[in-house]
């Protein structure tokens, strides 16, 4: 029995492209490439119906890059509350032991 051959996604991706870019059938890129017809076909077409993603993948990415920087702002902010917060805490600790606290 004939073991199932594994593709890259590289190699799907620069057949199914070449297939768009019509020098050569996708006959004749399968033949080439000795692998079957359909395969070319079924690769093209998930790399169509994938190709919507590409744009969506740079607003996901935006919407990320935004939601980091607002995290770095929100962790700047916290930390200069926590020096506040120290220094006063160390001030507080000083008069107290100077009025007779333990």
């Amino acid at each position: 029995m004939k073991s199932k051959k594994q593709y890259s996604a590289e190699y799907k991706a620069k057949i199914a492209i070449e297939t768009l870019r019509e020098a050569n059938t996708p006959s004749e890129i399968a033949s080439r490439e000795e692998i079957n017809v359909k395969q070319v076909y079924n690769w093209r077409a998930t790399l169509l119906d994938g190709a919507q993603s590409v744009f969506e993948q740079s607003k996901t990415e935006r919407e990320y890059e935004r939601q980091l920087a607002e995290a770095a702002e929100r962790e700047e902010e916290l930390m200069a509350k926590v020096g506040r917060l120290t220094v006063e805490n160390d001030w507080l600790k000083k008069k107290y032991t100077e009025i007779g606290g333990r």
